[in-house]
């Protein structure tokens, strides 16, 4: 497996020139102000599951357009006082999956709430949320990133973008859960997602994306040989006069653009050989987040990343931020 990118010297200095519409702050506020209509209405329903030391509930809230939105949370059985917690987002085509796939967290003695996405969870791991699309949608290549994609406001990503942000605040609905000790990650989509989340929530207390999709979709479908980027390669050989139109979308949900907003500290993770995000989209995201920042960089990974041991360091990143 070749580089797929510029060398690590060169993506040390990578800061791409970002593509920002005039009113991505008033969009997002005005998403958001329309979200917050629709009472959270969380719900924590009790899983009769064989987990013996961790308990599970089935979470559903109200995302964008007052969808009902489902994520499970999983705490340390016998836990009496609030505990700190991480809100996780899944990579592209997965869901929430099980109860007992995703223990890592509160087997670390946290609170920690994993959301499904919206009309996926069959690519990999499944999902129980479906899509509501909002009038107009456009002819799209099958996936999710040209979903609504010649209009910001029926862009598929915004209705996941806030459907993440209210995740966070349905974490913090829960008595179990610190309200002031909440973090956000993910891998792929659920590093772009959690960078959004890091920009568009400012009490969230720290950011770990992994390898992250959704950031500088431009270079990514000019780069990207395999996955979700090449779904806008695709629509584009086809949609020849859609080009801007379509570039200006997506740089509503950019997480480079997300990542100027970002203040919590951040720890990002690159790896060097991935086909499916290229590396300077995630430098370019890194060095344009506002907050403090570390970078772990795997030179011989692909789009897999550090996995275990990318874990080890965002639990210790995480134990380290929350002490301060």
């Amino acid at each position: 497996m070749p580089l797929t990118d510029l060398p690590l010297a060169e993506l040390a200095g990578y800061r791409p020139v970002r593509r920002e519409p005039a009113d991505f702050d008033a969009f997002w506020a005005d998403t958001l102000a329309e979200a917050a209509r629709y009472d959270l209405d969380v719900t924590f329903a009790p899983v009769d599951s064989p987990l013996r030391v961790i308990t599970v509930h089935d979470v559903t809230f109200s995302g964008f357009g007052g969808d009902r939105v489902r994520a499970w949370l999983a705490v340390p059985a016998g836990a009496e006082e609030p505990l700190p917690c991480v809100v996780e987002f899944p990579g592209y085509g997965g869901g929430r999956g099980l109860p007992h796939e995703n223990l890592l967290y509160a087997a670390s003695g946290y609170a920690h709430l994993f959301m499904d996405v919206r009309g996926q969870g069959s690519g990999w791991s499944a999902g129980a949320t479906p899509d509501h699309e909002p009038a107009g949608g456009n002819p799209q290549h099958p996936g999710f990133v040209t979903r609504g994609v010649l209009d910001p406001r029926t862009l598929y990503y915004r209705r996941v973008v806030t459907d993440a942000v209210r995740a966070v605040q349905a974490a913090r609905a829960h008595p179990l859960v610190d309200p002031d000790q909440v973090v956000a990650t993910g891998i792929s989509q659920g590093g772009g997602l959690s960078l959004a989340v890091a920009a568009l929530d400012p009490r969230l207390r720290a950011v770990a994306p992994d390898v992250p999709f959704l950031c500088d979709f431009r270079r990514g479908a000019e780069l990207a040989t395999t996955g979700p980027y090449q779904e806008i390669v695709n629509y584009l050989k086809v949609h020849r006069g859609n080009v801007e139109r379509v570039f200006d979308t997506l740089s509503y949900v950019d997480g480079v653009n997300f990542a100027t907003r970002g203040r919590c500290p951040a720890l990002f993770s690159v790896a060097l050989m991935d086909a499916s995000c290229p590396p300077s989209t995630v430098f370019g995201a890194y060095h344009h987040y506002a907050g403090p920042r570390r970078m772990e960089v795997y030179p011989f990974n692909g789009h897999e990343g550090g996995e275990s041991v990318q874990d080890e360091i965002r639990l210790r990143f995480f134990a380290e931020v929350l002490a301060a």
